[in-house]
């Protein structure tokens, strides 16, 4: 890259920012700078010491992590930045996402903790990393063994302080940054302020300018407003059981960053929901169609980030549904506030792991409303539920009457058979269709098919070759067996033939079901797999 495009600035919301870092950011899928970015990269770039009022999730890693890809010399194999967290878990965050957004850079950062080797961890260190990310333990024994030099550090950043003060940390960080230059710059983040955290502040940065996000007046007084917890390999699962179970007119999912939006949006397909994405990168034109097929509920689900759903005007959302964590209480109740319009109840879901917690207590703090807790539903919750919805449609069809020539074939049948059984029959052959007819196969064993436990392979004639995608296979199966999407498991698509994975309990129905029915135009056949 000559020099002109070097010293060329690309815009990050208010911020300009040199095309390494900018790259690092449009590789990420942020859209624009978060609260405590906007305010804090300018103080940071300028050379400036500063505290930060911010907790995780804040998008605070960002507002030290472009600054180090903009002031940080690649060349340079010495330690230039340094971080202190209060956990190893926080520090391999940190650590992967100043990775992330100095990769362009050509700086590297190496995450130093306890319980890992520090035999590896001295090896890398004499190979020459730029910023340093540990915890205050591991950085005074490395300092003792003399196998980190802190002498060349131009910024030390304190993550987290109040976490560090509560843990007994204080110390051991005033021991640390004696031993950085005096000249270094430092930057204090803390979600509370109380006094040792200032008085730590006051003794060891010069004239620091204090950044944080005003929280006043936020409420959302008629949207009820629950949490699920779930693992964060679990969540999209999670997201499927909560969209089977929620009687959803239309909803916005929320995600953080453009890629996490398009992910998100196949996913959901693959798995037959109809779903649409919006976010900064789409066009005026694309954006239109989207908002068109959404509002004429063509798609009932639009993925969205924060940014793209600025200035929605929709009405009739029925659910808004938190996928990442919001950034900040603002954040939130600029969500949550799509839903509950003109007086009507919305419901807002927020999906979290464990280490978000204490993100999701600071928002309720702020916003002065308690979230509650919901426990996931299970499969068996699902399938009653689907049982409640048909049982809905029934009533409200025998409140509407009008069942004129359905009425006649009632009454013939009613010479011979018990009213009840009837309407069993009826509800039978509505929920299983054509399988309804057949003898339940009880204890069918498929044998081993190469599946996952409790799942069963089976083998279909249709591939790619007649442009099948994982969403029409998904589709299909749902739409005709009456099972929900998210219960199929692994697709494997190929040239002309296709494996899918659906749970034991259902196999022998879709099998019966799917046998010599209709995929892409194409009648199939379907068998089980045999195992690889």
């Amino acid at each position: 890259m000559h020099n002109g495009q070097e010293n060329e600035k690309i815009p990050f919301g208010s911020l300009q920012l040199s095309p390494k870092a900018a790259q690092a950011i449009f590789d990420l899928g942020w859209e624009e700078p978060s609260p405590i970015q906007a305010q804090a990269i300018p103080i940071v770039l300028a050379g400036k010491d500063m505290i930060g009022q911010a907790q995780t999730g804040t998008g605070k890693t960002g507002a030290f992590g472009i600054p180090m890809a903009e002031m940080m010399n690649p060349r340079d194999g010495r330690v230039q930045a340094l971080v202190l967290c209060p956990t190893r878990e926080l520090a391999i965050q940190v650590a992967q996402e100043i990775g992330r957004i100095c990769r362009h850079a050509e700086i590297k950062g190496l995450p130093v903790y306890g319980g890992q080797s520090i035999d590896r961890q001295i090896r890398a260190l004499r190979s020459g990393v730029q910023v340093v990310i540990g915890t205050p333990g591991r950085l005074l024994d490395h300092l003792s063994r003399k196998t980190l030099r802190l002498n060349n550090v131009r910024m030390v950043v304190l993550d987290e302080a109040d976490e560090m003060l509560d843990m007994g940390f204080v110390d051991d960080i005033e021991a640390i940054l004696k031993e950085t230059p005096m000249e270094r710059q430092t930057l204090l983040f803390s979600a509370t302020m109380p006094e040792p955290i200032r008085r730590l502040a006051r003794q060891y940065l010069k004239s620091p300018e204090f950044v944080t996000i005003s929280k006043e007046n936020l409420t959302v007084p008629l949207t009820e407003q629950v949490y699920y917890e779930c693992k964060e390999a679990n969540k999209l699962d999670a997201l499927c059981r909560v969209l089977d179970m929620e009687e959803i007119g239309a909803a916005i999912i929320f995600c953080r960053t453009k890629r996490g939006v398009d992910e998100l949006v196949a996913s959901l397909e693959t798995r037959g929901y109809f779903a649409e994405g919006l976010h900064g990168d789409l066009t005026q034109a694309q954006r239109d169609r989207v908002m068109k097929k959404f509002r004429e509920s063509k798609a009932e689900l639009l993925v969205a980030t924060d940014v793209a759903a600025r200035g929605l005007d929709v009405e009739n959302v029925t659910h808004v549904i938190n996928y990442d964590v919001p950034q900040d209480p603002e954040s939130y109740v600029h969500r949550i506030g799509r839903t509950g319009r003109a007086g009507k109840k919305g419901i807002a879901i927020t999906l979290i792991n464990y280490r978000e917690y204490r993100q999701l207590k600071l928002i309720e703090r702020m916003i002065k409303v308690r979230i509650k807790r919901r426990e996931l539903p299970s499969i068996a919750d699902i399938v009653e539920r689907q049982k409640e919805i048909y049982k809905a449609r029934i009533v409200n069809l025998l409140e509407t009457g009008h069942f004129g020539e359905h009425k006649r074939v009632i009454s013939e049948l009613a010479a011979d058979y018990d009213p009840i059984e009837i309407a069993a029959a009826m509800l039978k052959m509505l929920l299983e269709g054509p399988e309804a007819e057949k003898e339940k196969d009880e204890g069918l064993d498929f044998g081993n098919t190469g599946a996952e436990p409790g799942m069963v392979r089976l083998f279909m004639n249709i591939g790619r070759a007649q442009g099948v995608r994982p969403q029409d296979i998904v589709r299909a199966i749902a739409e005709e067996v009456g099972i929900p999407g998210h219960v199929i498991g692994v697709i494997n698509i190929y040239d002309k033939f296709t494996f899918v994975e659906v749970p034991e309990d259902v196999a022998s129905r879709v099998m019966g079901i799917m046998h010599q029915n209709m995929v892409k135009g194409r009648k199939i056949s379907v068998e089980p797999a045999k195992a690889r």
